[in-house]
């Protein structure tokens, strides 16, 4: 029996079979004996989660432009399918094809968050491969990972052959090119080491195998040292320069299934010019680069038509500081609004929400706005270099309500560095401040509707290349104790406040800032049945603090511990162009209460080249 015919006698035992089977419009299916190369791109979370993520549908449409290349695409099954695999010796596929991706010649892995680890070697071993990279033989796919998180590889070091540090327009190719240059024949893979050796000279590709970690009695890091000569001692992440120009698809898979985001999505500008000291994102996409408005409404009309979607959302880091945003918008809303479509534009600045704006959202969505002061004082968002004043967060707030508007969703962090109680006070504080203004503008112009506060609260994560990545996290004890004072200090049942769990934070924050060491306890913590740690119905903190038991690895090393500044960091043989020295500085900055300017206004010196295609750089 074809495993075609398997799996689909097997569908009516599962939740959203449509996850399973593939055939969705939009989706690739080419000849495989005309193609050379074949990729698995592999999402290690859901379907639902993994099909709205837009660099999956960027690179997949990229590596299928190319008429001899087949990139297919693969997702975690969910507990009710992968027992349905195990159970009737089903190999983990590709939606494509249904073929076993243990014949490809890649299988790639985009590292969005780190609560994704263990995903990753439970899709390993459900394609029937050994986990451990060491263990993988020359007649086995090459494992590949890149996204954010690759920042820093090192927790997955021993399962993963390369890394893709930066963007991957450019490298993803260039190593699918020498890949089929390499193959001795169309049914035939490369010697992997050999391949391996090449591939680290391509800029952007960092083969862990290639470098030796030592450490010092204390358990910091004592050097990470090349061992073979073509292997450079520091690894550049890759950069789209011209932006504008980059590739971009022109149709999306469309799922049978709802999705979490199911919607047809561009990217209108890639980096941040802001700095908040706290955001990997900002800095390791730098620098920030634009798309012109007849780029993005072309790309806008031509997803509508070609995949029918009625909804279109304009990503990144912060539309509002898109430089024609006003125009955009205005182009963009003629359009929606005669064929129906609906416009989401997230990732609004406080600090530029004008009324000309407003006007333009209002047409836009009729729902609630939402805004991250992240901290209550003033002093605490000087130290995390906000840059947005309490003024600026009530005139905004005066606009919306002006506007109409009676719901606000305000994002924080707690145990943010410097952070006191009276801190704490201040979200509330802000809160009441912010109910009392929509209470004092005339009911004329208001909706008439109640004001309603949403307050949420994540527990502070310091994250590699940011100036936060030397600061401890705050231990559980001192976010409890947090937590607590924020909920006694509100007084209006008009605000509601929800929290992040802490355990995932403190997961997440050893994993960000983990070295190889930890990789034994991904390892321990997947045996142990860890694995869909993102889902709070599935993550087991208990297994992982025995997989740190077990393996002698203390997780408050890695998560609440401060770093000197000249200690060797387990990312520093990375570089994502953005200089140590600035972190430093903004570091000592922060611990002053002393802000930064953004690109826009000056620049601040963060190290990114002049030549890197940044619109304020140079």
């Amino acid at each position: 029996m074809e495993l075609k015919e398997k799996i689909e006698q097997l569908l009516l035992n599962v939740q959203k079979p449509a996850r399973y089977i593939g055939g969705e419009v939009g989706s690739v299916v080419k000849d495989k004996n005309k193609v050379d190369v074949r990729f698995a791109f592999c999402f290690p979370d859901t379907y639902d989660v993994g099909m709205s993520h837009l660099g999956m549908k960027i690179l997949y449409g990229l590596k299928n432009n190319v008429e001899n290349y087949w990139c297919e695409r693969v997702f975690a099954p969910e507990k009710d399918f992968e027992n349905v695999m195990q159970e009737n010796n089903i190999p983990l596929y590709g939606l494509e094809s249904l073929d076993p991706i243990k014949d490809f010649d890649f299988i790639g892995f985009t590292l969005q968050y780190e609560l994704s680890y263990t995903n990753v070697l439970n899709m390993l071993d459900l394609a029937g491969l050994p986990v451990l990279a060491k263990d993988r033989t020359d007649d086995m796919p090459v494992v590949v990972a890149g996204g954010p998180c690759a920042c820093n590889p090192e927790p997955l070091a021993d399962f993963i052959d390369l890394f893709i540090l930066g963007e991957g327009e450019e490298v993803n190719l260039e190593l699918m090119s020498l890949y089929e240059k390499m193959k001795p024949a169309r049914d035939k893979r490369p010697e992997k080491y050999e391949f391996l050796r090449q591939a680290a000279k391509i800029k952007g590709i960092y083969v862990p195998a290639f470098y030796d970690v030592s450490y010092n009695d204390d358990g910091t890091i004592k050097a990470v040292t090349p061992n073979i000569p073509e292997a450079p001692e520091k690894i550049t992440k890759r950069i789209i320069k011209d932006f504008d120009k980059v590739y971009y698809p022109d149709s999306f898979v469309v799922p049978f299934t709802s999705i979490v985001h199911d919607r047809a999505v561009v990217e209108v500008l890639r980096g941040c010019i802001r700095g908040c000291r706290f955001c990997q994102a900002g800095f390791i996409y730098r620098p920030f680069r634009e798309k012109e408005v007849d780029t993005i409404s072309r790309q806008t009309k031509y997803l509508c038509e070609q995949t029918g979607y009625e909804e279109v959302s304009l990503s990144s880091l912060s539309t509002s500081d898109y430089r024609e945003i006003e125009m955009l918008l205005e182009n963009l809303v003629d359009y929606t609004d005669k064929e129906n479509i609906s416009l989401s534009l997230p990732s609004l600045r406080i600090d530029n929400f004008s009324e000309k704006l407003l006007e333009k959202i209002q047409r836009i969505r009729k729902s609630g706005l939402t805004f991250a002061p992240e901290a209550g004082t003033q002093r605490l968002r000087d130290v995390i270099n906000k840059n947005v004043s309490e003024e600026e967060i009530m005139e905004t707030c005066k606009l919306a309500f002006l506007g109409g508007y009676s719901q606000v969703k305000l994002y924080f962090m707690l145990g943010l560095p410097t952070e006191t109680m009276e801190d704490i006070e201040g979200i509330a504080e802000l809160g009441k401040k912010i109910i009392d203004l929509y209470y004092s503008i005339d009911k004329s112009k208001r909706n008439g509707n109640n004001i309603q506060i949403s307050i949420s609260t994540a527990t502070f994560v310091p994250k590699p290349f940011t100036p936060f990545e030397f600061e401890p996290q705050a231990t559980r004890e001192e976010i409890s104790a947090k937590q607590k004072h924020l909920l006694e200090s509100l007084s209006s049942r008009k605000i509601k406040l929800s929290y992040h769990n802490q355990d995932v934070s403190v997961l997440e924050a050893v994993l960000a800032r983990g070295d190889r060491r930890v990789g034994q306890v991904v390892l321990r913590a997947w045996e142990k049945g860890c694995v869909l740690d993102s889902w709070d119905e599935y993550f087991d903190f208990p297994k992982w603090q025995e997989a740190f038991d077990e393996c002698g690895i203390d997780p408050e090393f890695y998560a609440n511990r401060f770093r000197s500044y000249d200690e060797i960091l387990p990312w520093d043989h990375l570089d994502y162009l953005v200089s140590k020295s600035f972190f430093v500085r903004e570091n000592k900055k922060a611990h002053e209460a002393m802000t930064t300017r953004n690109c826009k206004e000056g620049c601040s010196g963060c190290g990114i080249p002049k030549d890197c295609g940044g619109v304020y750089c140079g």
